[in-house]
């Protein structure tokens, strides 16, 4: 019974050891961590016109670039329109749009992509329309893929008597599948050599060479070199079916990244704050308090007077108030982590633009272990 009674508190000693050791930074895929360089997207843009409209398109008056688009498509069909013609249009049903998409990596011709479909002119609604063909080109001017198809907006709208009720956005639809690829783009994955690179979606030199050990012991000794914090080398196989292979194991590999630094982002316009685990204080010692101005201002009729011509005047008189707080003073210990951060500062009752500046304030004190960063 003895035996048993010790190795119970053995083991209730052990887990309440490892109930206070530090949570650590648990294991991501590389395919998480890295991209291949030579591997990516790229965006595509055009022009086009959406017909099919019921009476929501361009005001063709006030956007004299869509007259003449369908000028120039009608022109190209063989209708030959005077400038009598052109000048009375009055298109309701038609839309100058612009076309978006992107070129996913090793697209081949045939293959289907999304485009955005967003209106250029003053378009009432995009809803029911047909995007006619529409080239789309890439950053080198050359034609990649060809969109046409019927839009689909998830916005929804109605008007009445000069009263109108819209939910989410009408002048902007969608396409899945609406563009064909006509043109592949070389993706040179690997390079002079027979050698490739990866690189870090995050800079870390610590991250950096953790994943060149992981990989390294999987594939041998000079498989992987770090040529920065950034940017990883690869000795690939020279068999192009062997590279896939060699990819794909490579974006299985488990690595533990290292703890990102401290940082706090703070949003200017939403009043939004967000910290890491990695903030830590100072000893410092905060003060708080408010001052506002009340403006107060009431309307006063006077009565028909002689100075007033027999007829009623009305003034406007103001009264202003200045409140000031008595404010709050705030002591943080050194070393606290982040839960003791927000509980000081809440603690304060500061709003969170109040948050913003108090946390700019013990930055410039150094107090603050951490990187300020606004959006």
């Amino acid at each position: 019974m003895n035996i048993l009674t010790k190795l119970l508190a053995v083991a209730l000693a052990a887990l309440a050891a490892a109930a206070v050791l530090p949570e650590k930074a648990h294991a991501e895929r590389l395919k998480d961590l890295v991209v291949f360089q030579g591997v990516r997207d790229n965006p595509l843009i055009g022009y086009g016109l959406v017909v099919g409209l019921d009476g929501t398109g361009d005001q063709t008056m006030q956007t004299p670039f869509t007259t003449q688009s369908l000028t120039n498509m009608l022109g190209n069909l063989g209708i030959t329109l005077n400038s009598a013609s052109t000048q009375n249009m009055q298109l309701k049903n038609v839309a100058a749009v612009m076309v978006t998409a992107t070129l996913p990596p090793f697209a081949r011709p045939g293959e289907a992509i999304d485009v955005t479909v967003s209106s250029l002119g003053n378009a009432k609604s995009l809803r029911g329309g047909t995007l006619l063909m529409a080239p789309l080109k890439g950053a080198d001017g050359q034609v990649y893929a060809m969109a046409q198809g019927n839009l689909v907006v998830g916005g929804a709208g109605a008007s009445a008597n000069g009263s109108k009720v819209q939910v989410n956005q009408l002048a902007v639809g969608r396409i899945s599948g609406g563009a064909l690829v006509e043109r592949a783009l070389p993706n040179a994955v690997t390079q002079a050599g027979g050698t490739m690179q990866m690189e870090l979606r995050d800079m870390d030199f610590d991250t950096a060479q953790k994943i060149v050990g992981a990989v390294n012991s999987q594939f041998g000794m000079g498989t992987a070199l770090a040529l920065d914090g950034r940017t990883i080398q690869l000795r690939a196989p020279a068999d192009p079916s062997q590279q896939v292979a060699f990819m794909a194991q490579l974006q299985n590999i488990d690595v533990r990244p290292s703890q990102a630094a401290a940082k706090v982002i703070l949003n200017a316009r939403t009043g939004s704050i967000v910290m890491n685990q990695m903030v830590t204080l100072q000893n410092c010692a905060v003060a708080h308090g408010n001052l506002s101005v009340v403006i107060n201002t009431k309307t006063a009729v006077s009565q028909p007077g002689a100075f007033s011509n027999g007829q009623t005047v009305a003034a406007k008189e103001s009264s202003i108030q200045l409140k000031q707080d008595s404010g709050a003073l705030k002591m943080l210990a050194a070393g606290a982590n982040l839960a003791d951060v927000v509980k000081a500062l809440n603690a304060l009752g500061a709003t969170p633009a109040d948050l913003i500046s108090i946390l700019q304030s013990m930055k410039a004190a150094g107090a603050l272990r951490a990187d300020l960063e606004i959006i």
